[in-house]
């Protein structure tokens, strides 16, 4: 907890912006490993930089259009620190080793990965023209509960088919759930992910991701919450993903982060406090039956007890809609 504590007060790194073109800015080595699926994506001198969609720590994701084929994709830049820690370097070569494992509906695809020259990484990816759930829960406030049940029966779909794939995603938030110009939610963002089988990274580590505010109890306190010597992350990281569902899904009914009052600062402490020793949860008074059940069954703080994604899928909030789609 103390290096948690440390790192609060790291600057997150920002990326300058490329000016040129990317037939100019991004030499590509002949190492490159596009998709099967995605034949027109050779190299990146083809694609041409439209518009920058988002900046986040270590990257900058870009919105470009092929050159032959006029399809418009995300292109997802990660700038490797060769003076910068190993894990660094280990967690962007897990991302693309996940990306390009996953196939499916549920999750924003992923076309080609390329590595430069230039010691970038280069994610090329399905474009999502709703952007994030952030970004439309900032416009909207909240959502009806007949959306949020759309929303929680896609997450949970990826979630069952990363979980089959043994990936544990770690990082399920708003920012991470993307939106397609169908409505269709889909799981983004693989940079804190593991593979069952692989070496976990401590919780402390995790937080270094500023994405505290979403993790479960056994993440956030694993001497308290995890169970003792007898269990490791990979015991219960699948049930981490399932806790930060839950939040996403109060979020979703009542507009802000719902583990602490509105208004109030969410600093680490104030975090730490709510997640792991908070006993009431704000669930609004027209809430149905279904909706309060289905909150609980996702936060339960002993990962044990925790819903499962079976249970989960079964329960009658996301089975009270009949299509999987969002449209928001």
């Amino acid at each position: 907890m103390t290096l948690v504590r440390e790192r609060r007060h790291q600057r997150a790194l920002r990326l300058s912006l490329p000016a040129a073109d990317f037939r100019h800015s991004l030499p590509f080595t002949p190492e490159t490993s596009p998709s099967p699926t995605s034949p027109d994506i050779e190299n990146l001198s083809d694609l041409k930089k439209l518009a920058v969609l988002g900046l986040g720590n270590g990257g900058v994701v870009y919105k470009v259009s092929h050159q032959k084929t006029n399809s418009i994709y995300a292109l997802k830049l990660l700038r490797l620190d060769h003076n910068a820690a190993f894990i660094s370097h280990q967690a962007a070569a897990r991302e693309a080793e996940i990306l390009k494992r996953v196939d499916s509906q549920f999750i924003v695809k992923c076309h080609a990965v390329f590595y430069t020259l230039e010691g970038e990484l280069c994610f090329v990816m399905e474009h999502m023209e709703g952007g994030s759930l952030f970004d439309v829960l900032r416009v909207r406030g909240k959502f009806s509960e007949d959306v949020i049940s759309g929303i929680a029966l896609r997450v949970l779909k990826g979630l069952q088919y990363l979980h089959g794939m043994q990936i544990i995603h770690g990082d399920i938030k708003p920012s991470n759930l993307l939106i397609n110009a169908k409505g269709e939610v889909k799981i983004a963002d693989f940079g804190v992910s593991r593979i069952v089988g692989g070496t976990p990274a401590p919780c402390e580590a995790c937080m270094g991701t500023g994405t505290c505010a979403y993790m479960s109890p056994e993440r956030v306190d694993s001497e308290r919450w995890s169970g003792g010597a007898d269990y490791d992350y990979y015991d219960y990281g699948f049930a981490g993903d399932v806790w930060s569902l839950g939040v996403v899904i109060l979020e979703c009914s009542v507009g802000h982060y719902p583990l602490i009052g509105m208004g109030e600062k969410p600093d680490l402490v104030a975090l730490i406090c709510a997640i792991c020793f908070g006993e009431t949860l704000e669930i609004p008074e027209t809430a149905s039956p279904e909706f309060r059940s289905f909150v609980k069954t996702c936060l339960e703080k002993d990962w044990r007890k925790r819903g499962s994604l079976d249970k989960l899928l079964a329960h009658p909030f996301v089975n009270r809609t009949t299509s999987s789609n969002v449209i928001i």
